[in-house]
């Protein structure tokens, strides 16, 4: 029989049996469909995190007190105050493959202005932060190495500070004098808003001054909470860290062999660290919505199981007129693998429109398109596998018992 003939056969008994053979593809259409949703948040996840990650600059170097952790928790706690004054002039001087360095002093507090606060972050930075970090200046400017020279009391705000202490995030809030922990500060800047990260982070909610200004006047420390680069390109990033780590080692006055009492992360590492995360998330989520798709196979077979006992006497007539068992056989596996595919593809439209649905919600998705390959790879084979034992019954009949069944 030719598969031209074949097929038609199979259409008619899928046809025939309409409603029987939408519950067959049910299976396949709800397992496909939630393999594609999870696989489009978790590739939507993965480029939201790479996308925030490169707002702050893909070539970002971050230098931190203190070596590896052991078991979670540093053993020296003198090791939060490695960072010096002579680590950031040493580096600034001697490195070749770094455009711009700032070293950091956090805090948190309230901000006043009036009646009206909020809780914020200070960030104590040098001017380059602004390049390392990406950040543009909408209003005013930012401050100048004189002012980190003076330690002047000086800032530029986030849009949320302006926000919550002025009633609009629009309003001109340069020359205005707020209050950090009693501290006045005079707005000089007010930063371009970059919204909430993947974290629910808000990136507005932030302040930052000259970094001598927050050692002396706010947190009354002689050390850095760290010391941010950036390195010439990304390419770069690894031969730049062993020469900071070069650098430091020789600061630090650290023998050949000896633990490093810093560390030193690289962009890069967090975007593999992300990405290595949301893979192996949304690999349980694809595993557990493709149990469905087992379970779905098992039904195509018991369906065909029940088609086979149905058509008894039919495949005894086809066989009395010279029909083979290969034909017969590949009669019941076409029928398999056609409720198999037709389900992957009602699947893949439910699928997208589940993903198109997630976004409106806010949740990030993106549908990789090898992903729809992959369902209809793995469709057919369910097809193939599960409609083999129907389709191995069918084709061992006995034609004469089978025209004898009733």
């Amino acid at each position: 029989m030719s598969l031209t003939n074949l097929l038609k056969v199979a259409i008619t008994a899928i046809m025939s049996n309409k409603f029987r053979s939408f519950l067959s593809m049910l299976g396949i259409i709800i397992g496909v469909a939630a393999v594609i949703i999870m696989m489009a948040i978790g590739q939507g996840s993965k480029e939201s995190v790479r996308k925030d990650l490169s707002k702050m600059g893909v070539n970002l170097l971050t230098v931190r007190p203190g070596g590896e952790m052991r078991g979670g928790v540093r053993l020296d706690p003198s090791a939060m105050q490695t960072l010096k004054m002579a680590d950031y002039e040493a580096l600034k001087e001697e490195t070749k493959l770094v455009t711009h360095i700032s070293p950091e002093v956090t805090a948190s507090g309230q901000v006043i202005y009036g009646a009206k606060n909020t809780m914020t972050s200070m960030y104590g930075e040098s001017p380059e932060y602004m390049d390392i970090k990406l950040w543009d200046i909408k209003d005013g400017d930012c401050f100048t190495e004189e002012d980190v020279k003076k330690s002047s009391k000086v800032c530029v705000v986030g849009t949320t500070i302006v926000e919550e202490l002025f009633g609009d995030k629009n309003f001109d809030a340069v020359g205005k004098v707020i209050r950090f922990k009693s501290i006045p500060f005079r707005i000089v800047g007010i930063l371009k808003s970059k919204g909430y990260n993947s974290w629910g982070m808000d990136q507005d909610n932030v302040m930052i001054a000259p970094y001598s200004t927050v050692m002396k006047r706010i947190s009354a420390q002689t050390y850095f909470n760290s010391i941010v680069l950036s390195a010439l390109s990304e390419d770069l990033s690894d031969e730049a860290i062993e020469e900071i780590s070069g650098i430091l080692r020789r600061n630090h006055k650290i023998k050949e062999g000896g633990d490093d009492d810093f560390t030193i992360r690289s962009q890069q590492e967090w975007m593999e660290t992300m990405s290595s995360t949301m893979d192996t998330i949304t690999l349980i989520l694809v595993v557990a919505a493709a149990f469905s798709l087992l379970v779905a196979g098992i039904g195509i077979m018991n369906i065909m199981l029940v088609s086979v006992t149905e058509r008894t006497k039919e495949i005894g007539l086809r066989m009395s007129v010279g029909a083979r068992g290969v034909d017969i056989m590949s009669q019941f596996l076409i029928e398999s693998i056609m409720i198999s595919l037709t389900g992957a593809l009602l699947g893949v439209a439910l699928g997208y429109g589940g993903s198109a649905l997630a976004s409106t919600f806010g949740l990030p998705s993106s549908v990789p398109l090898w992903s729809v390959g992959l369902s209809f790879a793995v469709c057919a084979f369910i097809g193939v596998f599960f409609g083999y034992v129907p389709a191995r019954k069918a084709a061992r009949m006995d034609p004469i018992e089978a025209l004898r069944y009733e």
